[in-house]
């Protein structure tokens, strides 16, 4: 009888735990998380950074159930290591100016959380709403989700099209006979996020 009830409660206590891996809401941590942007043009391309400015997570029985995670457009930099710092603030400047962002109206963008589904190798789909300039639109990509007992994290690889959020600028979209002056639409981001208790 005791060894039948110490397997019982051995059991109980794996359920317990199994549950308890992975559920909750978590912060997202500022400091941890990293995004980098790319913008390529006929020319070339041009990458750089930007901040998180918050968001959370939440988890239920290790799968993800939410996110939401905002950014910083005001904080937007350029890492091109062949650009002088005064072509760099004169690069930033153009891309916060209503031509691009308009940062000094729409200072964040935002992320939210839609669908997620598993896949194979700790690769998940993911699918959200991206929301830039007030404008919102779906989006998809693949992601690599780490989930623990008390922090979440993800890497992943996305692109987003900016003549959607009517950012014109040197876009064929909206512009014939470009040329060399032709910026593509698909913008780049590779994230880093991690969440944390």
């Amino acid at each position: 009888m005791k060894k039948i009830g110490l397997m019982m409660m051995f059991a109980a206590l794996s359920v317990i735990s199994f549950a308890h891996i992975g559920t909750g809401r978590m912060n997202v941590d500022i400091s941890s998380s990293t995004i980098q942007w790319t913008g390529n043009k006929v020319t070339g391309s041009h990458t750089g950074m930007i901040t998180v400015k918050a968001g959370s997570v939440s988890v239920e029985n290790g799968e993800l159930k939410h996110a939401d995670v905002t950014v910083d457009m005001n904080s937007m930099t350029c890492t091109d290591a062949d650009m002088s710092d005064e072509y760099k603030q004169k690069l930033i400047g153009h891309l916060k100016s209503p031509d691009f962002f308009g940062t000094a109206e729409h200072a964040t963008s935002n992320f939210v959380l839609t669908k997620f589904t598993k896949g194979k190798d700790g690769m998940y789909d993911v699918t959200g709403v991206l929301t830039i300039k007030g404008i919102k639109n779906e989006v998809n990509f693949p992601a690599r989700v780490q989930i623990s007992e008390k922090s979440v994290t993800v890497d992943a690889d996305m692109t987003f099209d900016r003549s959607k959020y009517d950012i014109r600028y040197g876009s064929g979209s909206f512009f014939d006979g470009l040329g060399d002056n032709l910026i593509y639409d698909d913008v780049e981001l590779k994230l880093h996020v991690v969440a944390s208790i």
